[in-house]
């Protein structure tokens, strides 16, 4: 800008040689790492949460968002329009999703019954507490259906894996481990990068090309029996 402006002859910067950044390796955790974490969530309010991101890749900003009126339960599906964040000079509020678009994805079964548990005891406690309860109709939030702040759920999951004596995984890796799993099941690529709400597929091809299953040996399987094909093919002419 300072070029721009004429401030400066040329930018500084340009001699600079930036460094090369480093892709870090996603962490995941397979399927049956999962189910136990699922299992040993059961009774506590993160069980809907660590559904809701291992079955449907949801982002924690975006479960502490969802709302009941984007949840379509005949069609199974719900509606991501928006996230929570948190700053230390705004406090908590509501943002557009990451990708700067919404997307509406598919829920499973497992999770659909979960949410309609969920929704019952929420319903109870909205009974119990009368007009000390805010109806802000969010789907996970504080007891008082007010909106549960971000900086407090990391705590409250980190405390529920001290409580099982466990150092991981971090909630966002549940996301990822979400990726693997459907890229195991073999669901495709561009299914996979609608679903989890990215912008391009070529940012989710980066990310998770190490998880694709059995990618190089099938490479190298295509490649030997185009070979050999062609090898059959000249010694067949030579005979000829």
């Amino acid at each position: 800008m300072a070029v721009r402006w004429q401030l400066l002859a040329r930018n500084p910067c340009d001699a600079v040689t930036p460094p090369k950044a480093r892709p870090r390796e996603v962490q995941v955790i397979d399927e049956t790492e999962t189910a136990w974490l699922i299992d040993t969530s059961q009774g506590t309010r993160l069980h809907l949460p660590i559904l809701m991101t291992t079955c449907a890749g949801l982002r924690r900003g975006e479960i502490l968002a969802a709302t009941w009126g984007n949840l379509d339960p005949e069609r199974g599906t719900l509606r991501i329009e928006r996230a929570t964040s948190e700053t230390k000079a705004d406090g908590v509020f509501f943002k557009e999703p990451k990708s700067k678009r919404s997307r509406t994805v598919a829920l499973p079964p497992l999770l659909l019954e979960a949410l309609a548990a969920h929704r019952a005891g929420q319903e109870k406690n909205r009974e119990m507490l009368g007009s000390g309860y805010i109806d802000s109709d969010l789907i996970c939030c504080q007891p008082d259906g007010t909106v549960w702040k971000p900086s407090a759920f990391t705590s409250a999951y980190r405390a529920l894996l001290k409580r099982r004596g466990l150092q991981g995984p971090n909630f966002h890796a549940l996301r990822h481990s979400h990726a693997s799993h459907m890229l195991r099941a073999g669901v495709d690529l561009k299914e996979v990068q609608m679903r989890l709400g990215h912008a391009r597929a070529s940012f989710t091809l980066n990310t998770y090309a190490h998880l694709l299953p059995g990618q190089d040996q099938e490479a190298a399987r295509r490649v030997d029996a185009l070979l050999r094909k062609a090898m059959d093919q000249n010694r067949q002419a030579k005979v000829m």
